[in-house]
């Protein structure tokens, strides 16, 4: 069963270590480094979370959502919803519906509004990483034409 969990002393250097294959990495950025990017975002007034993700008790994967970007280009619906700005399982967990799995969970975490009130939820990805949109699509999201940062736009209506 795959379960969203805080990020401790305890599972960060397992998380951190975490790594997609070879040629996923130009799709998603470290760990480490979103994990950083929380602390950035947080004291810049924005409301990051991150979260491992967990198949039972072994940490397979991380997700970053935020609510309120600031510093970014940023599409025309962000203000007010929340994004998934960062999304992966670590190669040796791929092919096993985690990413499925975890994003029901990541989805259902959003609809609780953890930091505010919001209509949609958007996600940039890669153009070219067609597995991610496969996935992002079978959730309902649709691009809305807007490209940021040499990235489309997927967005949900929550």
């Amino acid at each position: 069963m795959i379960t969203l969990r805080t990020i401790t002393l305890e599972n960060r250097r397992i998380l951190f270590n975490l790594e997609v294959s070879e040629d996923q990495n130009r799709f998603v950025a470290s760990n480490l480094s979103s994990v950083a990017s929380c602390y950035v975002l947080a004291t810049n007034g924005g409301h990051p979370f991150p979260f491992a993700i967990y198949a039972d008790e072994e940490p397979v994967g991380f997700v970053m959502l935020t609510y309120g970007i600031t510093g970014y280009e940023l599409p025309s619906i962000a203000d007010d919803s929340y994004c998934i700005l960062r999304l992966m399982i670590g190669k040796q967990y791929q092919n096993r519906g985690y990413g499925r799995e975890a994003m029901t969970k990541i989805l259902e975490f959003i609809r609780t509004f953890p930091a505010g009130p919001a209509h949609y939820c958007w996600i940039p990805y890669e153009a070219d990483n067609i597995t991610a949109k496969k996935l992002y699509e079978s959730f309902g999201f649709r691009d809305n034409g807007e490209i940021c940062d040499n990235e489309p736009i997927t967005v949900l209506r929550l």
